[in-house]
């Protein structure tokens, strides 16, 4: 009976710890707090022994210990259970949390003008520290996602958004020779723009209907008219302008196009359009993001030209670009795609006035050597340098100076 006496103040201790456990839960959450910790005080106890054959009240045998902690745990499993509700009598356990203060004022004070009526204080409200990007954008912020399909603004929504690339290895022949005949009809893509262009067209005699000679053009990019007339002196009052510029579209994804592809872009009818000779200067080879036409009726027909030409090629537009074709689009969210084909002719071969061109619009210059294959009249430009100091590079077969040395590769475009 010696052992009996040396237990006693183990089991005092043992005792004494579970009461103050108790008593601090107790304190804490409440009856169920107590029982919950006094459940994991005996179950921790009997744990250890199950290792030692020693817990916190004596000596016990480790199955004794293994039972006594069963017991302790399944306690402090039920008891866990009771004890949140418990604590929160406005709750069940299937609530979701209460609504915060401060998360409550959020629903409350939505401002009506938003088109959302202030929510109703419930015991549900979403997260108070949101982060800002998981908050989706309101639909006025991305209008491309509810465009209609076939739309320019829904198009928008199909270019990537990249920075600009270098310009480093721009050239324009890279583009292929100006103004070449790309889709095989006799005639240079200038032409063929400036007949689909020019109402009231006349052209040259024994061209077949190819060289323009007069017209007359509304210009789309300031809304005035212009009465076309060629020559030297006259024909940059109309340009024809690359709807994307190819140095724009070199550094936004053309470096990466075959050569084939980048000669069909740079004579792509959809991406020609006839305008004001100062107009086009102004731009350069600006994007929408840098220069919009002056016209303001005409900016969504435009800014849907730029978003059809680089959906077409494969070029992407900067994130100040996007951002600036989606504010003219949105004021015009059913605007159609324009669709083009530079296989086709950017104007069929319709009849038209063909006149031999005035005398007057020949000016006297020096004349050429015989057999030196000038076809150009009495106008003669002893090198390009000569053609481009007086304006009228590049000079193509027909106008006024076109002489043979002055287009090396034969194909009617000389000073290119």
């Amino acid at each position: 009976m010696p052992a009996a006496p040396a237990r006693r103040p183990a089991l005092w201790v043992g005792l004494a710890g579970l009461a103050v456990v108790a008593l601090i839960g107790g304190a804490a959450i409440g009856w169920w707090g107590a029982l919950v910790l006094s459940s994991l005080y005996v179950a921790l106890s009997a744990g250890w022994g199950v290792l030692t054959t020693r817990t916190w009240w004596g000596r016990m045998r480790r199955g004794g210990a293994a039972a006594v902690g069963g017991v302790a745990l399944v306690a402090l499993v039920v008891t866990s259970s009771v004890a949140g509700p418990a604590a929160n009598p406005g709750t069940t356990a299937d609530d979701p949390p209460a609504a915060s203060e401060s998360s409550t004022r959020v629903e409350v004070s939505a401002d009506p003008a938003e088109g959302v009526e202030p929510a109703p204080v419930t015991p549900t409200a979403r997260p108070e520290a949101e982060p800002a990007e998981s908050d989706p954008p309101a639909p006025a912020d991305e209008p491309e996602a509810g465009a209609q399909p076939g739309t320019a603004l829904a198009a928008l929504a199909t270019l990537d958004v990249k920075g600009r690339a270098p310009k480093t290895g721009y050239d324009r022949d890279q583009f292929g020779p100006a103004w070449a005949d790309i889709d095989h009809n006799g005639c240079d893509t200038r032409n063929d723009v400036l007949r689909r262009d020019l109402d009231d067209v006349a052209t040259r005699a024994g061209t077949h209907g190819c060289v323009v000679l007069t017209g007359s053009f509304d210009d789309p990019y300031t809304g005035t008219t212009i009465a076309f007339e060629r020559g030297q002196d006259t024909s940059t009052q109309v340009q024809i302008d690359h709807v994307v510029a190819l140095s724009d579209s070199w550094q936004k994804g053309a470096q990466r196009l075959s050569a084939d592809e980048r000669r069909l872009l740079a004579n792509d009818p959809l991406n020609l359009l006839a305008s004001d000779g100062p107009a086009n200067m102004s731009k350069g080879d600006g994007d929408a993001a840098t220069w919009l036409p002056p016209n303001k009726k005409f900016r969504c027909s435009y800014v849907a030209r730029q978003v059809a030409v680089k959906q077409s090629y494969d070029l992407w537009v900067t994130g100040a670009e996007h951002d600036a074709m989606q504010r003219v689009l949105t004021t015009c969210p059913k605007k159609k795609l324009p669709k083009g084909d530079a296989t086709e002719p950017a104007a069929p071969l319709i009849p038209a006035t063909a006149v031999q061109e005035p005398e007057q619009q020949r000016t006297t210059a020096p004349q050429p050597d015989a057999g030196s294959g000038s076809g150009g009249g009495s106008v003669y430009y002893e090198n390009c340098d000569a053609a481009r100091a007086a304006g009228a590079a590049p000079v193509h077969r027909g106008d006024p100076g076109y002489d043979g040395h002055l287009d090396g590769d034969g194909d009617g475009v000389g000073c290119e």
